[in-house]
C-alpha cells in the first residue's frame, strides 16, 4: 500500500503541480443573462446592455473563479442614488427580478471577493423599454376662453407616450395617413423644448374638412415585441375647453359631527370633462365619498377643513379649476397667566399696585371669538379700575386681557374668562384664576436626596422639582445641554405635577436636567430654575464577547479580555473560569486588560473559559472556546475537464480541495467523505487517509466513480484529527456532459442566451456579440453585416463583431467553444488514440472594410501555442457561406474563433451554426479544408500512460 500512496502522491503532484503552487487565486467574474432579454449587446465604448421589456423576468447570474471561493454582492446604481438590494454569500448567486418595472433599470454590479487581491467587479446596465397609452391634447393660438373652434382658429393637436427607447409617432385623419407636405394646411413637428418626446399636428386656420377623426399613433418599432399603441380624437366644430360651476358658498362654515356636501358640475366643454376633487393639493379623507362630481364628507372634523377644489379636464385647452374652503369652527388650547405691576421691580401682587390677568384660546373662525369675564360668577364690565381689552397688540390673536388698577382687598376673588363662538354650537371654554393675599410667584427647588440621582440602567426613575406658590405653573424639563434632546426625542417636556418619568433609563441619560417654570397657568414673570444631576450605572463593557481558538495539543496560547466602559469604572474585580472551575482573579489596577496563559495545552485544556468583570451594576463577560476541531476544508471550483465519461451510464468527477489553515490545529490524518443523491435521504460514507502533514495551499484530489448519469449529488467532507472530527463543508456536483458522451455531435446555432456556454476570451481587444437581423441597428453600420440568421430568419440569432467606432484595424476579438473531452478518456486525461472530428461553421463576411477570420485548435497541455485551422481575409459577398476542417485533437480541446478589424467601420462579421462532428469531413467546401495532422505524441504522454498503467496494476 506503500508504493500504491506513493505513486498517487507522485502522480498527483506531477499532474497538480502548478496548482499546489498557486491555487490560492483572487477572484475574478463575469455576468451572463437570462430570462426574458430582447436584446444583449456591446455598445460602444465597451458598455454591457441588456433590453427587456416591463413586467418581464430579469435574471443576471454572476459566475465566479477563484480560491478560496469568492462571495458575491450585487449592488444597483441608478443614476446618482445608489441602492444596495441583495446581500448574498451563496456562490453563483442569480439575481432575479420577477415583473421587472421601468425604475429598476440601471446598471447592476457583481462584486466578487475572497480575501486575496482587490475584489473583482463586472457590471451590465439592464434597459428596460415600455410604451405607455398616448394621450391626446388639443390647443388653439388664440382665443383660449372662446366656447367653439371657428374656421379661422388655428389649432395644435399635441400626442404624448411615454416610452423606452424613444417613441415614433405617425398621425391619421380618417384612413388618410398625415405627412409633412401632404396637406398645405397641416403642419407635423417637434418643438425644440419636448426633444422629440411629442409630435404636433397643427391645423392652419381650420377648414371643414378639419372636422374629422384623428388617431395619433405610438410606436417603438415592434422592439422588445411591444406593439404600436393608438389614440382616437374626434375634432368637431363643438370642440371646446372645460368649464365648471360649484354650487356650494364660499366659504362653507359648519360645526364638527357635520356632514358637508359639495357638488360640481360641468356647464360646458367637448368632449364630457372628467371631475375630480382635492383638497389642499393633496388626497382627500379615507371617509369621503365621491361620486361624480358630487363630494361628501361625513361626520365632518376639524383636521379635515381646508381649501377643496374641483378640477375638469377633456384634454382640451386647459383644465378648469374652482375652489372653495370649508371652515370646522371650534375651540381649544385655553390658558392663563398673571402680570404683576410691570412699573415695579416685584413679582408679587401688592394692594395699590397693578396687576394684569391674561387668557388665551385658540377659535376657528377667529372673526367669531368672544370673551366675557366673571368674578365670583357674577358678570365682569369693563371700568376705569377692571380695563378689559380684546385687541392688545403685544399679545397673540385670541387673547383678552383683565387689568386692575390700584389694586384693593375687595378686588380678591376668583376671575373666570369664558371663551364662546357667535351663534353658539360649540361647547364655551372657562378659565378660572384666583387673586388673593396668597397669590404669590412660583418658587423651585429639588427634595433633599433627590440630586444626584444614581440608578441601574434598565430601571425606572422620576426626577422631582418641588413648585411652591399659587397658582401652580406648568413646569418645562429639558437637558442642561440645550442640544441633546429628551428621553422621548423632544427637547422640551411639559410635567403638571413637577415630576419627569423616564422608564428604562439607559447610559446616554446620564446627565444634567432643567427644571423651568412656564409663564402659562402662572405668573407672567422671570422664569424659575433648578438642576438635577443623574447617573445610570451599567455593568462593564468588554471585547471579545465571544471569540473561537482551534489549537493542537501541547501548543502555548495567551487568552485577552479588554474593558471598554463601566460605570463605575474604578472597583472593577474579575475572575477566569474553565466551565465552572475557577483558574485566577483579581483587581484591576492601571490596566484595562487580563491576560490568562496557557503554557501546553493538554486534552482536559479544551472547552469554554470565561473571564468574568464585575463592578456594583453588574458582570460582563469575555468567553473563549477553545477547540482542536479542525477548519472545514476548501473545495476547489475551478478544476480542469473535472467531469469524465468513460460509460453510457455513469461518469466520474474528480474533487478537489484545499484545507484552510492546516496548521492550526493537530496533523488531519483523514477526511470523511458522505455522498447522496440531491432528493434522497441515504448518505454513502467513506473514510480518505492522509498520510504527512497538508502543507497551506496543497490541493488535494479524490475521484468520484460510478455516479450514475444525470443525477446530482451532495458532497459533504469532514477532516478528522485526534482530537475528533472538524468543520464539514457541502457542494453539490450536477452532471453535466462535455458535449455529448464523448463528443459524438455538437451543434450551436446561437438561438439560447447562454450562447453553448461559448466564452469571449480575455486577452483580446473586444468582444463578440450576439445578434438577430430584427433588432440590430444599421444606423452607423451600413453596408455590411447580414440581414438575417443562417437560415434566413430575421428573428434568429447569430455572432459577429461590430466594428464602428471606438475600434482600431487590427483589433482582435476571440469566441471560445467549450472545453471538450476527446473520446476513449480516461480519468487521468489520456488518450490511445488521436481521434478525427468535423470542425464546421458558417460565415458572413460583407462590406468593404472587411477584415479577416482565423479559427484555431487549442489543446490542454499546449499553452501558449494555438495551432492555426483556417483562415480568410476580404469581402466575400452578402451570403452565407460554410467551412469546413478536420481536426485530430490528443487532449480536452476548445476552438477558436478570431475576427480581426478591417481599415474601416464597413466590416462586420458574422458566425453561425457551428458544428462539431466525431469523423472526417463529408462534402467540405471548395478551398475551405485544411486537416490538421496530429503531432508526435509527446514524452510525458508516455510517461502518464505507463504510470497509470503500474497505478491499476498495483491496484489489482
Amino acid at each position: 500500500m506503500g508504493l500504491v500512496f506513493g505513486l498517487l502522491w507522485l502522480f498527483n503532484i506531477f499532474l497538480e503541480g502548478i496548482h499546489c503552487q498557486g491555487v490560492y487565486a483572487p477572484p475574478t467574474v463575469r455576468i451572463i443573462h437570462s430570462g426574458h432579454a430582447c436584446n444583449i449587446e456591446e455598445e460602444r465604448y465597451t458598455e454591457r446592455v441588456y433590453t427587456i421589456r416591463e413586467g418581464e423576468t430579469l435574471e443576471l447570474a454572476c459566475l465566479v473563479s477563484g480560491h478560496p471561493r469568492p462571495q458575491i454582492r450585487w449592488t444597483k446604481t441608478a443614476g446618482s442614488a445608489s441602492d444596495r438590494f441583495q446581500d448574498s454569500s451563496v456562490f453563483n448567486e442569480t439575481l432575479r427580478i420577477i415583473r421587472i418595472q421601468r425604475h429598476q433599470g440601471g446598471r447592476y454590479y457583481c462584486k466578487a471577493e475572497n480575501g486575496l487581491g482587490s475584489p473583482a467587479i463586472k457590471s451590465i446596465r439592464v434597459d428596460v423599454y415600455y410604451l405607455d397609452d398616448p394621450i391626446v391634447t388639443v390647443h388653439q393660438s388664440i382665443g383660449e376662453a372662446k366656447e367653439q373652434f371657428y374656421y379661422e382658429r388655428t389649432v395644435f393637436l399635441r400626442c404624448m407616450a411615454n416610452s423606452n427607447p424613444p417613441v415614433r409617432y405617425s398621425w391619421r385623419r380618417g384612413k388618410e395617413f398625415l405627412s409633412q407636405g401632404s396637406d398645405k394646411g397641416v403642419e407635423i413637428y417637434e418643438p425644440f423644448f419636448t426633444q422629440g418626446e411629442t409630435k404636433i399636428l397643427k391645423l392652419k386656420n381650420l377648414r371643414p374638412q378639419d372636422y374629422a377623426n384623428y388617431s395619433c399613433i405610438a410606436s417603438v418599432r415592434n422592439v422588445c415585441g411591444i406593439p404600436e399603441k393608438n389614440v382616437l380624437f374626434k375634432l368637431s366644430n363643438k370642440t371646446a375647453s372645460p368649464t365648471i360651476k360649484l354650487l356650494v358658498e364660499d366659504p362653507i362654515v359648519v360645526n364638527p359631527g357635520q356632514s358637508v356636501t359639495l357638488v360640481c358640475v360641468t356647464s360646458g366643454g367637448e368632449p364630457t370633462p372628467t371631475l375630480t376633487w382635492v383638497r389642499n393639493t393633496d388626497e382627500l379623507s379615507k371617509k369621503s365619498r365621491l361620486n361624480g362630481g358630487t363630494l361628501t364628507l361625513p361626520s365632518i372634523s376639524m383636521e379635515e377643513a381646508g381649501v377643496y377644489s374641483c378640477v375638469a379636464s377633456n384634454n382640451v385647452g386647459n383644465p378648469a379649476k374652482k375652489s372653495t374652503a370649508i371652515v370646522v369652527r371650534g375651540l381649544k388650547k385655553g390658558r392663563f397667566w398673571i402680570t404683576p405691576d410691570p412699573y415695579h421691580n416685584d413679582d408679587n401682587i401688592q394692594i395699590g399696585r397693578e396687576v394684569k390677568i391674561s387668557c388665551q384660546v385658540e377659535a376657528t373662525p377667529p372673526e367669531e371669538l368672544l370673551f366675557s369675564w366673571l368674578k365670583n360668577g357674577r358678570p365682569l364690565r369693563s371700568s376705569e379700575r377692571m380695563v378689559i381689552t380684546h385687541t392688545d397688540p403685544d399679545v397673540q390673536p385670541g387673547t383678552t386681557n383683565l387689568d386692575i388698577i390700584d389694586l384693593k382687598f375687595t378686588d380678591f376673588g376668583t376671575y373666570t374668562c369664558v371663551a364662546a363662538l357667535k351663534n353658539g354650537g360649540i361647547p364655551e371654554v372657562s378659565i378660572d384664576v384666583n387673586i388673593s393675599s396668597t397669590t404669590v410667584p412660583p418658587e423651585l427647588t429639588v427634595p433633599r436626596g433627590k440630586s444626584p440621582m444614581v440608578v441601574q440602567e434598565g430601571d425606572t426613575v422620576d426626577l422631582q422639582c418641588l413648585v411652591s406658590g399659587k397658582p401652580k405653573p406648568i413646569i418645562l424639563w429639558s437637558r442642561a445641554d440645550k442640544e441633546v434632546p429628551m428621553p422621548d426625542g423632544s427637547l422640551q417636556t411639559e410635567s403638571y405635577d413637577g415630576v419627569l418619568r423616564i422608564v428604562n433609563v439607559s447610559r446616554e441619560m446620564t446627565g444634567t436636567y432643567r427644571c423651568a417654570t412656564s409663564q402659562y397657568n402662572g405668573f407672567n414673570v422671570k422664569p424659575r430654575e433648578a438642576l438635577v444631576e443623574l447617573t445610570v450605572q451599567y455593568p462593564p463593557v468588554v471585547e471579545p464577547v465571544f471569540t473561537e481558538i482551534r489549537q493542537g495539543l501541547g501548543r502555548a496560547f495567551t487568552l485577552n479580555c479588554r474593558v471598554l466602559r463601566a460605570h463605575p469604572s474604578k472597583v472593577l474585580k474579575y475572575e477566569w473560569k474553565l466551565g465552572t472551575r475557577l483558574l485566577t482573579m483579581g483587581q484591576f489596577d492601571q490596566r484595562d486588560e487580563t491576560d490568562y496563559h496557557v503554557r501546553a495545552l493538554n486534552r482536559e485544556g479544551y472547552g469554554e473559559y470565561t473571564c468574568e468583570v464585575t463592578n456594583e451594576a453588574g458582570a460582563g463577560a469575555c468567553r473563549f472556546l477553545v477547540t482542536g476541531r479542525a477548519y472545514a476544508p476548501e473545495f476547489y471550483y475551478d478544476t480542469y475537464s473535472a467531469l469524465w465519461q468513460n460509460r453510457p451510464r455513469v461518469y466520474g468527477f474528480k474533487l478537489q480541495w484545499t484545507q484552510q489553515n492546516p496548521l492550526s490545529v493537530d496533523r488531519i490524518v483523514a477526511y470523511r467523505l458522505g455522498m447522496k443523491q440531491t432528493g434522497q435521504s441515504r448518505w454513502w460514507e467513506q473514510e480518505i487517509p492522509m498520510e504527512g502533514a497538508i502543507a497551506k495551499g496543497e490541493l488535494i484530489t479524490h475521484n468520484l466513480t460510478e455516479l450514475i448519469k444525470p443525477e446530482a449529488y451532495l458532497v459533504r467532507l469532514t477532516p478528522i484529527t485526534r482530537f475528533g472530527e472538524g468543520d464539514s463543508t457541502d457542494r453539490i456536483i450536477r452532471y453535466s456532459a462535455p458535449v455529448n458522451s464523448h463528443l459524438r455531435e455538437f451543434q450551436c446555432s446561437f438561438e439560447d442566451e447562454a450562447v453553448c456556454m461559448f466564452t469571449q476570451d480575455k486577452t483580446d481587444d473586444f468582444d463578440w456579440t450576439r445578434h438577430s437581423a430584427a433588432t440590430r441597428d444599421t444606423k452607423y453600420t451600413p453596408n455590411t453585416g447580414p440581414s438575417s440568421d443562417r437560415a434566413g430568419s430575421k428573428q434568429g440569432f447569430y455572432m459577429y463583431i461590430e466594428t464602428s467606432r471606438p475600434r482600431l484595424e487590427g483589433e482582435k476579438a476571440r469566441l471560445l467553444t467549450p472545453t471538450f473531452n476527446v473520446a476513449h478518456k480516461s480519468p487521468y486525461g489520456t488518450v490511445t488514440a488521436a481521434p478525427t472530428y468535423c470542425f464546421g461553421f458558417y460565415y458572413h463576411m460583407y462590406g468593404k472594410h472587411i477584415g479577416a477570420l482565423n479559427a484555431y485548435l487549442r489543446q490542454k497541455g499546449h499553452s501558449g501555442s494555438d495551432s492555426s485551422l483556417w483562415n480568410l481575409v476580404g469581402n466575400q459577398g452578402d451570403r452565407w457561406k460554410q467551412a469546413k476542417v478536420n481536426i485530430h485533437p490528443i487532449a480536452s480541446f476548445q476552438l477558436v474563433l478570431e475576427g480581426i478589424r478591417g481599415p474601416g467601420i464597413e466590416g462586420d462579421i458574422a458566425i453561425d451554426d457551428v458544428t462539431i462532428e466525431e469523423g472526417e469531413c463529408k462534402d467540405p467546401p471548395p478551398n475551405n479544408l485544411r486537416s490538421l495532422s496530429p503531432p508526435t505524441t509527446p514524452h510525458i504522454w508516455q510517461f502518464l500512460v505507463t504510470l497509470t498503467l503500474v497505478f491499476v496494476d498495483l491496484q489489482r
